[in-house]
C-alpha cells in the first residue's frame, strides 16, 4: 500500500443489519486499523443485545481488533453529538499517534456527518429560562420554532418533546454566540457503504430481531429496569428498548411488541438510507458495496480503492 496517498480515516457505514462491523473489522485487520464506533447507542454499558454489539465480529484470524467508543457511558446518561465529536477526536489522535488507521464504523448518520464535516460543536449549558418559556407550547409549536433556526434533516429531534426542547436550546445558543469556533483535525477520508436490496434488507432485519429476542434481549431490558432505568429513559433510547419496556410493563402483548418493533426497525433502516442519500447529494462520495458479495471480494474492492486514494481530492 502506498502510505503517501493513504487516507487518514476510513468510514464504513450502511443500514442496520448490513454486516458493517464484521466487514470493518476485517478491513482494519488488512490495513493495520482500529475501529471507532459511530453508533449512538453502543456507547452505553449493559446495553448489548438491544444495540447489536456483536463482540465476536471484532475477532479476526484469532486476533481482537481494537475498538473505541463502545461501553463508555452508563445507561441512564444522555450522551450527545457534542460529546461524541470530542471523544472521536481523542480516539482519532490516539490511533494516528500509533501509526494506525482509524476505521469509523456505524450507522448513526448524524455522528458520521459531525465527524466528516467537522461541525463546530460546543457544550451548550441548560437554559432554564428558555425551557420555562417552551414548557407550555405544543409539539407542533416547538417544531415550528426549531424550523425557524434551521432546516430539519434529523427528524429524531422532533419525535420526543425533550429532544425537541434541547434542539431549540442548542440552536438558540449558537445564534447568541456566532463567534464560536473549534479546532478540528484535517481529515482525508474515504467512505464505504454496505447495502442490500429492500426485500433482502427487510428479511435480514426480521431474522436478526427474532434471533436477538431468543438470545436474551428481553432479559437484558428487564435487567436495565431492575437497575433503576425508568420506562421514560428506555423510551428515550428508542427502538428495541422502547417496545420491550412497553411489553414488560404490560402495555403491549408479545405479538404486538414484535410487530410494532419490527416495523419500527424497517422504518429506521429506510431513514438511514435517506440520510446517506442526503450525504451524497451534498457532495460526499460513498463507495457502495453489494452486501451479497463475498467478504473477500468486498475487501479486494476496498483495498483497491484505498490504494488509488488521492489525498488532494478530499471526498466530501
Amino acid at each position: 500500500m502506498n502510505s503517501k496517498s493513504y487516507p487518514n480515516l476510513v468510514c464504513v457505514t450502511g443500514h442496520t443489519a448490513a454486516g458493517k462491523t464484521a466487514f470493518a473489522a476485517h478491513l482494519a485487520d488488512v490495513i493495520n486499523g482500529e475501529i471507532i464506533s459511530a453508533d449512538s447507542r453502543q456507547i452505553y454499558r449493559h446495553m448489548d443485545k438491544g444495540t447489536g454489539k456483536d463482540y465476536q465480529d471484532y475477532i479476526v484470524n484469532g486476533r481482537k481488533i481494537p475498538y473505541h467508543l463502545i461501553d463508555i457511558a452508563d445507561p441512564g446518561y444522555e450522551y450527545n453529538v457534542f460529546e461524541y465529536q470530542k471523544d472521536f477526536i481523542t480516539s482519532f489522535q490516539d490511533i494516528r499517534s500509533r501509526d494506525r488507521i482509524p476505521v469509523l464504523c456505524g450507522g448513526t448518520g448524524m455522528y458520521i456527518e459531525a465527524v466528516l464535516k467537522g461541525y463546530s460543536l460546543i457544550q451548550v449549558p441548560p437554559n432554564q429560562e428558555l425551557r420555562q418559556k417552551l414548557s407550555n407550547l405544543s409539539q407542533e409549536e416547538l417544531i415550528s420554532i426549531l424550523r425557524s433556526y434551521k432546516t430539519l434533516h434529523n427528524i429524531t429531534d422532533t419525535e420526543q418533546r425533550k429532544r425537541l426542547v434541547r434542539a431549540i436550546e442548542i440552536a438558540e445558543h449558537y445564534q447568541e454566540h456566532p463567534e464560536i469556533n473549534t479546532t478540528y483535525p484535517e481529515l482525508h477520508y474515504i467512505i464505504f457503504g454496505i447495502r442490500f436490496d429492500r426485500d433482502s434488507r427487510r428479511e435480514r432485519i426480521t431474522a436478526r430481531l427474532k434471533e436477538r429476542l431468543k438470545g436474551g434481549m428481553i432479559e437484558e431490558t428487564q435487567t436495565l429496569m431492575d437497575m433503576g432505568i425508568s420506562e421514560e429513559k428506555l423510551v428515550y433510547y428508542g427502538l428495541e428498548y422502547k417496545y420491550l419496556a412497553w411489553y414488560l410493563n404490560g402495555r403491549l402483548s408479545y405479538d404486538e411488541m414484535f410487530l410494532q418493533l419490527n416495523t419500527a426497525i424497517h422504518q429506521f433502516a429506510k431513514r438511514q438510507m435517506t440520510w446517506f442519500r442526503k450525504m451524497e447529494r451534498e457532495g460526499m462520495t460513498i463507495h457502495w458495496l453489494d452486501g451479497y458479495l463475498p467478504l473477500e471480494e468486498k475487501l479486494r474492492i476496498s483495498v483497491e480503492l484505498l490504494n488509488n486514494f488521492q489525498p488532494g481530492l478530499k471526498e466530501g
